[in-house]
């Protein structure tokens, strides 16, 4: 029976997942799983990359170990963040992470000369201090000249693939977060490119619709693994990848990809890149067959995970959410896509400044901070489905939650109970499921996205969540 594996990376955590078919119903096996955090380095935040791509190489020799051969892989992860190969493919700098201080300012620097307005037109991305675009600019800034030493830009996945096949190509799901591609041609902007600084030469290898195949492991990477297996190009970047494998219970619900960062929008066929988009914030990212993901970055769980680190990992998940229940009377709320909770010294700290500005009382104790962070982040759908309603001239019906996220009955009850919309809720796996079925439509053993989510539906439970208020 053959097999197909998912590398999907998040955040905070990657793993890799073995899919296959069974009497017509998906089944999913964990090989691997490890953590991912960011790291404090030279005065920046950066991500292990050795380490991702030496995780990557254990979970292939794990599929050996116990008897698992699978045709194909993908790799997803996180959009935005980047590296640099010089001529001998030696990464120049860091793997810088998005949550790093460094692009303070970029954005205006930019507007100098090429308004936001003029970007957002031809991109159709919503200004976050971690776009790429402003992170190469902060890169060249500090490194001139890597400028001249740098020879190709690779996304996450993309090097990931690269170091696996020793074939160079960007992903345009992946591209498409850089806030540098043209949204209407699916190309880099050459304009937006010149008007940032960037080197155009930097973008010279191919770029590829997802479900391009890149080719075979090289005889290193063979020898190492003890197999060969085809690596595709699937949906790269991972709400794209969770957007894929969404079970359609509902033609009118609007998506949300629920993890360290809350992903809700919708898919379109055009992007939406006028004033009104710009305004409210929304972004228009690329998705599977040439959709667009038109919608909102909210911080989401992260804030959680910042809570349950901070107190030394004492409290599960679920624990926290059960104090938080105890004390919804709390009234306290925050914006929680402020920047401010990005990338602070300490969470719980900031949320209580947060707070103190906002007028509120301050919390007394750990379960009312966990209510006010289920408030806001309840607050903040409930205003984006709002939006969304007026931006796309749709009503929507229901809500679709996929990813780690949706096993939070509290917040999906709570989402329910404040959108007046019944949540769907699964399957937890949605982003390795995406990157599967890419890799399963490609081989053939779906017709295409229609049936592949068919299959998602009657193979995974999904819990519906009606509102009671």
């Amino acid at each position: 029976m053959k097999s197909y594996l998912a590398v999907d990376i998040g955040a905070s955590n990657g793993r890799h997942i073995l899919g296959k078919l069974n009497d017509g119903r998906l089944e999913l096996k964990e090989i691997h799983r490890f953590e991912n955090n960011f790291i404090e380095k030279n005065g920046h935040f950066c991500w292990e990359i050795e380490t991702l791509f030496q995780n990557v190489l254990t979970g292939l020799r794990n599929c050996k170990i116990t008897g698992f051969e699978p045709v194909s892989l993908g790799i997803d992860s996180w959009g935005v963040d980047y590296v640099l190969l010089n001529a001998d493919n030696e990464i120049l700098g860091e793997a810088y992470s998005y949550r790093d201080n460094r692009t303070h300012g970029m954005d205006v620097l930019l507007e100098k000369t090429f308004s936001f307005e003029a970007l957002y037109g031809r991109t159709g991305i919503a200004k976050q201090p971690f776009n790429t675009i402003y992170q190469l600019m902060a890169h060249f800034s500090e490194f001139p000249e890597h400028k001249e030493q740098a020879g190709s830009f690779l996304m996450i996945p993309d090097y990931l693939a690269f170091r696996l096949t020793g074939r160079k190509a960007n992903e345009y799901t992946e591209a498409s977060t850089t806030a540098m591609l043209n949204a209407v041609e699916r190309q880099w902007d050459r304009t937006v490119l010149k008007a940032a600084g960037i080197p155009l030469g930097l973008f010279e290898q191919e770029l590829n619709m997802p479900g391009n195949i890149l080719g075979d492991l090289s005889p290193e990477i063979r020898r190492k693994v003890g197999f060969n297996i085809s690596v595709l190009q699937v949906t790269t970047h991972d709400t794209a990848s969770a957007f894929v494998s969404v079970p359609s219970v509902d033609e009118n619900a609007v998506i949300l990809s629920s993890g360290t960062w809350s992903l809700l929008g919708v898919e379109n066929e055009n992007p939406l890149c006028d004033k009104n988009s710009r305004k409210a914030g929304f972004t228009n990212e690329g998705g599977y067959q040439g959709r667009y993901r038109y919608l909102q970055n909210i911080m989401g769980l992260w804030i959680l995970q910042c809570i349950h680190r901070e107190h030394g990992k004492r409290y599960s998940f679920a624990d926290m959410a059960d104090m938080a229940a105890g004390a919804l009377s709390y009234d306290g709320r925050v914006n929680v896509n402020d920047n401010r909770f990005l990338a602070p010294g300490n969470m719980m700290e900031e949320i209580k400044a947060a707070l103190a500005e906002g007028g509120y009382p301050a919390p007394v104790d750990l379960p009312q901070l966990l209510a006010c962070v289920y408030h806001s982040l309840v607050d903040c759908y409930q205003k984006a489905i709002k939006n969304l309603e007026v931006l796309c001239d749709r009503k929507f019906t229901s809500i679709n939650i996929v990813g780690g996220g949706s096993k939070n009955e509290l917040l999906n009850q709570m989402t329910a109970d404040a959108t007046g919309l019944p949540v769907y809720a699964g399957p937890t796996e949605g982003t390795a499921l995406g990157n599967l079925l890419i890799q399963m439509i490609v081989a053939g053993e779906f017709k295409d996205l229609a049936e592949a989510r068919k299959v998602v539906r009657e193979s995974f439970k999904i819990k519906k969540y009606e509102p009671k208020i």
